[in-house]
């Protein structure tokens, strides 16, 4: 498992399609890697549709640089078809693989919305602010409900597992409230852990119940080696306890996808409320004053305070 929030840069302007593209290259490898648990169980994987995907990014950068302003609209409102036939593809996938508690569920929600972003990132190319806007609202309303349904999953069955005694130096109460609050803001750290007291009990009265409701999308037993009848209950609690840590990492990451997505909105507001066109904001440079060493971010203040609405 690998951090989600990396494949999500924190400003559309700086998510090209040659960025994207990169970012659809390393989950396409991640599926392959996955391939060689999930032939163990007779599933198979149909990469077929990302290289329709990578073709529409290809379309859409040879959109861009023609010259002629009809070619370019014909060329880019192509590949907008071809995105949008991704999305629908890429859900598809997503609520299958939910619905199997699958472990390549996240690639697929990855990859759903860069498909969001590429058709969005096309239409601010296009100098459509509004639509531009929208789809990203529409995506983002479509990411969250299967966000938090993954989220959910790698809860597990009782999440009072992540508090357990072994887990003191790496995961904190704090840490899984801020999960919690993800979910529903009004809760605070004492309603979480009134929500796991009980958990807490059932879970060291009977751990080998909570390791065989493990969901695949953390665990399956062709994964871990045992005797000759395969893993015991002891050798798979073992292999999933040692797992929760980083995969508390990839829930925390998933949730950060989230509001990275949203703030793509917060950005195209801005640009339209700035009263400036998408290819004038990607030229704004730092002031001429001398940048501190290893600065990566430009501040963008305006004159007069802006009215910047999320929806999702």
């Amino acid at each position: 498992m690998t951090t989600a929030a990396s494949m999500l840069n924190l400003g559309v302007s700086v998510m090209g399609f040659a960025v994207i593209a990169q970012r659809l290259k390393e989950l396409e490898q991640r599926l392959q890697q996955a391939q060689e648990v999930l032939n163990k169980i007779n599933r198979k994987i149909d990469l077929g549709y990302y290289a329709n995907f990578r073709a529409a990014l290809d379309l859409a950068i040879n959109a861009f640089t023609m010259s002629k302003l009809e070619n370019r609209r014909s060329s880019a409102l192509q590949a907008i078809n071809r995105f949008l036939e991704a999305e629908h593809i890429y859900t598809d996938y997503t609520d299958t693989e939910l619905e199997q508690k699958s472990q390549i569920a996240d690639e697929y929600l990855l990859t759903l919305s860069l498909a969001y972003l590429a058709e969005a990132r096309c239409y601010l190319e296009l100098e459509e602010h509004d639509t531009a806007l929208r789809r990203f609202q529409e995506g983002a309303t479509v990411l969250r409900s299967r966000i938090q349904k993954y989220v959910e999953l790698l809860l597990t069955s009782n999440p009072a597992a992540y508090l357990q005694p072994q887990f003191k130096s790496q995961i904190d109460l704090r840490r899984v409230t801020r999960i919690y609050q993800w979910i529903d803001p009004a809760l605070d750290e004492n309603a979480v852990f009134e929500m796991q007291r009980e958990n807490l009990i059932k879970i060291a009265q009977d751990p080998s119940k909570w390791v065989d409701s493990l969901p695949a999308a953390i665990l399956t037993r062709v994964e871990v080696q045992g005797g000759w009848f395969g893993p015991n209950h002891d050798d798979l609690k073992k292999e999933a306890y040692k797992r929760l840590p980083q995969v508390l990492e990839v829930v925390e990451s998933m949730i950060e996808t989230n509001p990275r997505f949203e703030a793509y909105q917060v950005e195209v507001q801005a640009i339209a409320q700035l009263g400036i066109s998408f290819h004038e904001w990607l030229k704004l440079t730092p002031s001429t004053e001398e940048k501190p060493d290893k600065a990566n971010l430009m501040y963008i203040i305006p004159e007069k305070p802006l009215n910047l609405q999320l929806s999702s």
